[in-house]
């Protein structure tokens, strides 16, 4: 039977909860907003509390007779050609943490692009997965790594060939794509699963001239954050899962041992809406947004000092294999500036906000939210900003290192590093030493520093003219990275190496 996309079961559930007028003795405590500070009302409105509903004993009977949840995943699962979705409301910072523990176990090794989300280290840490780095490909010439190949891939396993799967995060923040097809047929020659980190990419299974997305490509498991490029609320995030590797009810499994037992219905509703959005119009709403896409572009790279980013700049020999084009990555340096100095102007002076900056880059995110009004504004403001650039001063210079530089051996495993004997050094005597926390420059959440690494002085020098420069490390331990907390010296030795 042909699934009806045009149901939605959480939002057709809560029709019926308020129109039964259900009288709650239940949590959330502010019982239908009638509790809520009347400042909070309105500041937020009553529509959000009165979506504000337990999700069994509530939205659904206390046994989930109903099939509220269930139902709304299936239709989900058949919206994205996968054979099984799950739902989270913790965010991708979860659901990779589930798909990861799904794949392998403490002291077990897992391939894992070096491009990864600090969400996924953050997985190896609480787990004790043996983490085998794969290279991202660099590019010299813009200073920006790319999604690894799958000949990567492929040396990786042959070096390591009790490693139980593969992690590759596709597409990037900056719209670069890995070849998924390749890199699922390196996995599955090994018959190990290949997960993909796809929160960037809820959109992709929603029109033919996007690159092809996870399921469709052959991955095992996919995480998608509906909040990033769909129409979910903060944290709406889903996985996907097809084929007999991994099965839906180890995945399951392991996503109940991290995830909340108070999920919000809430998170539910947008993502099924989302879906219903998408199942119905998504090929319209899509197409629309890469035809404004076309004209941003355009019109930006007829600003003197500025160049977007497009496919002839992040694919080819040696670099990304496919691109998505509606995160519009600005290239600022032409007006002698950094991305930092550019977004902070855009935000005090015009009041908008970029996606990610970086050392010569902003990024603008365009969704199929946006029209010509908006994207009028932005280039507006983005004509403003290359008047006001000769009075920013002079940018601030950052040392980004070269790829033999910025890649550091990982001594000890993450899990050992951070959660063993620690002390604070000074930053002028940390290079050698052996790092025990996360250091990330944020967006996009790549960690230039992983617990376990063995520092150096370029990527020491990287981080703090960097954060002088304005750049947002959001975990060290010390925010203005006077000390870095380091594995406490004559301890590093009694833990077994990284192999």
């Amino acid at each position: 039977m042909a699934a009806d996309h045009t149901r939605a079961p959480v939002l057709e559930a809560l029709v019926d909860y308020r129109r039964q007028g259900r009288l709650s003795f239940t949590p959330p405590g502010h019982k239908q907003a009638r509790g809520a500070d009347p400042e909070v009302r309105a500041v937020l409105g009553d529509a959000v509390f009165l979506g504000d509903v337990l999700a069994s004993g509530g939205l659904d009977d206390r046994l989930t007779r109903g099939r509220v949840l269930k139902r709304a995943e299936e239709l989900m699962a058949d919206a994205v050609h996968a054979e099984h979705t799950f739902f989270s409301t913790c965010g991708s910072s979860l659901s990779v943490k589930a798909a990861m523990l799904s794949v392998a176990g403490p002291h077990e090794k897992l391939l894992i692009g070096r491009d990864a989300h600090k969400s996924v280290v953050s997985g190896l840490i609480l787990s004790g997965i043996e983490p085998v780095w794969v290279e991202p490909r660099w590019d010299a010439e813009r200073r920006l790594t790319h999604p690894p190949s799958a000949e990567e891939f492929e040396r990786a396993f042959e070096i390591h060939p009790d490693a139980k799967g593969a992690l590759v995060t596709s597409p990037t923040p900056y719209g670069a794509c890995a070849d998924l097809r390749a890199i699922a047929d390196v996995c599955h020659r090994r018959s190990v699963p290949l997960v993909v980190d796809e929160a960037w990419g809820a959109h992709l299974p929603f029109h033919p001239d996007l690159p092809s997305w996870a399921m469709d490509a052959g991955a095992d498991i996919c995480v998608t954050s509906v909040h990033k490029m769909g129409s979910g609320l903060e944290q709406g995030s889903v996985f996907h899962l097809q084929g007999g590797l991994v099965t839906p009810e180890l995945l399951n499994m392991r996503a109940d041992l991290l995830g909340t037992t108070s999920p919000s219905v809430l998170l539910y509703a947008g993502l099924d809406g989302w879906r219903r959005q998408m199942a119905l119009h998504g090929e319209q709403l899509i197409g629309a947004a890469l035809g404004l896409a076309r004209e941003v572009r355009s019109a930006i790279e007829e600003i003197d000092g500025m160049h977007v980013e497009g496919r002839e700049d992040l694919c080819g020999p040696g670099l990304a294999d496919d691109f998505d084009p509606l995160p519009v990555v600005i290239d600022v340096q032409g007006l002698g500036i950094t991305g930092f100095q550019a977004a902070d102007w855009l935000r005090e002076h015009q009041f908008m906000d970029m996606h990610l900056s970086d050392h010569r880059r902003i990024g603008a995110q365009l969704t199929h939210a946006d029209d010509r009004g908006t994207t009028g504004e932005l280039l507006a403001a983005l004509k403003d900003l290359a008047h006001a650039a000769p009075d920013l001063g002079p940018a601030p210079r950052v040392e980004v290192p070269g790829p033999a530089e910025l890649r550091m051996a990982q001594g000890i495993p993450p899990r050992d590093a951070f959660f063993g004997p620690a002390e604070n050094v000074a930053l002028s005597e940390a290079a050698g030493r052996i790092a025990a926390e996360m250091i990330t420059p944020y967006p996009p959440g790549i960690p230039a520093v992983l617990p376990g690494e063995r520092l150096t002085e370029p990527v020491l020098r990287y981080l703090s003219t960097g954060l002088a420069a304005g750049m947002n490390l959001p975990d060290p331990t010390d925010p203005e990275l006077r000390t870095i907390r380091v594995v406490a010296q004559g301890t590093a030795h009694r833990v077994k190496p990284v192999t």
